[in-house]
């Protein structure tokens, strides 16, 4: 996918077991940020942080990530960023029967946009696994910063993973 000249995008990946689902080690994964200070570079820019249970939940974080069709849709039409966070067919749970419509961002706005989902094996032999994704996007120049602070638009698709 080819990011627009103007837009910032930091995606965050949270992923968990069941071991993870309550006591101390929940604690920990609900402590996880949605959001990073961004490294040196400027727009386009993408930055990926995942943060796995099996390494403690701490962050690596990746300049040019998996930025894919699968993960945003950007587009600029009328001098606005349009941005749409799509849901593959196979992340099935939680359901989504109605989704929210795209956003259009404005030069010094963002959106921050949150799913998550619930996996099982193909043939049902591993537990259940989770994850969390967050999108940020900004349009136009930003600080390094810029994530840390309040959205101009929130769109939070989280849904119970029970």
């Amino acid at each position: 996918m080819t990011i627009p000249p103007q837009a910032t995008l930091q995606v965050v990946t949270t992923r968990w077991t069941k071991r993870s689902r309550g006591g101390d080690a929940a604690t920990v994964r609900n402590a996880t940020p949605v959001a990073f200070r961004l490294p040196a570079g400027s727009a386009p820019l993408v930055h990926a942080v995942e943060m796995h249970e099996e390494h403690g939940f701490r962050p690596v974080e990746s300049i040019g990530g998996p930025a894919t069709a699968e993960t945003v849709s950007l587009r600029v039409r009328e001098g606005r960023l349009t941005v749409f966070v799509p849901v593959p067919a196979w992340h099935a749970i939680p359901p989504r029967p109605r989704r929210p419509p795209a956003v259009r961002l404005a030069p010094g706005e963002w959106v921050r946009w949150q799913l998550n989902f619930r996996f099982s094996s193909l043939a049902g032999m591993q537990d259940w696994s989770y994850w969390q994704d967050t999108v940020n996007v900004a349009c136009g120049p930003v600080t390094h910063d810029v994530f840390l602070g309040t959205p101009t638009y929130l769109v939070d698709e989280r849904g119970s993973l029970r």
